[in-house]
């Protein structure tokens, strides 16, 4: 089974390194169905993993790969949300907090297989671009502390739809946020549960590796393709969470 959990590692932190998102909404789902780790586990594990891959993603992405204001201000924002996330996580079942998980991941992945019309320009010269990077931080916080992922599936879209962001910079942007969002998280959630260290391990390592590998060859992809393969990679994963937790229920 450590071999599987190598695997996955790898996948999750191919897939985070190229589209700057993906790790959490893979890492859980694949965790509990495959592995069969509990939902609680599960996610302790991808946080961690989400931290360690996502600053491992953003080392080539440092030079004018990322809008440093906007991070900053959607990462704070989301600190507090995604302390009232966790603790709204222990309230709700399993089941529920899954089928969630799929339904969001479908509205994302659809509305990214849209063309999306990105500026050029710094999205600072937008007016109201604060009061919505503070939205968006909120809404992403509250995911990450309730699902236990690091919100790149959804930042990435609201980057891009709400801040008219170039697809290259909001993936390097987001990959900032992960790790401010997923620390508080993962703080949160290691107050209340304990982490399997060895597993963790298995599957962070393999996937910071990765995450590095494929963060380097994102920069030769053209923004299209990495939107496209993030909103195919969405919808596969939300189809498959749905159905094995409905099959599950019945």
């Amino acid at each position: 089974m450590i071999f599987v959990v190598i695997a996955l590692g790898v996948l999750v932190g191919a897939i985070l390194g190229l589209v700057g998102a993906g790790g959490g909404i893979i890492a859980v789902p694949a965790l509990v169905g495959i592995v069969g780790v509990p939902v609680a586990d599960a996610m302790a594990t991808s946080l961690v993993m989400a931290v360690a891959s996502a600053a491992t993603a953003v080392l080539p992405r440092l030079r004018g790969g990322i809008d440093w204001s906007v991070a900053m201000a959607v990462g704070l924002a989301g600190v507090p949300a995604a302390l009232a996330g966790t603790a709204l996580n222990a309230l709700l079942p399993q089941s529920v907090l899954l089928i969630g998980f799929g339904l969001l991941m479908v509205a994302a992945g659809l509305r990214m297989l849209r063309p999306l019309r990105s500026r050029t320009e710094d999205p600072e010269r937008h007016r109201g671009w604060l009061f919505r990077a503070l939205l968006i931080g909120l809404g992403v916080g509250l995911l990450t502390g309730l699902l236990g992922v690091g919100g790149g599936f959804v930042i990435v879209p609201a980057l891009t739809l709400m801040l008219r962001m170039p697809m290259k910079r909001a993936i390097g942007t987001s990959l900032i946020i992960i790790v401010i969002n997923s620390l508080a998280a993962a703080a949160s959630h290691l107050s209340v549960g304990g982490l399997d260290i060895p597993l963790t391990l298995a599957f962070t390592i393999p996937a910071m590796v990765a995450s590095l590998v494929a963060a380097r060859l994102a920069g030769r992809l053209p923004g299209r393709s990495l939107q496209l393969s993030f909103a195919i990679l969405v919808l596969c994963i939300a189809v498959v969470t749905i159905i094995t937790t409905v099959v599950a229920l019945a």
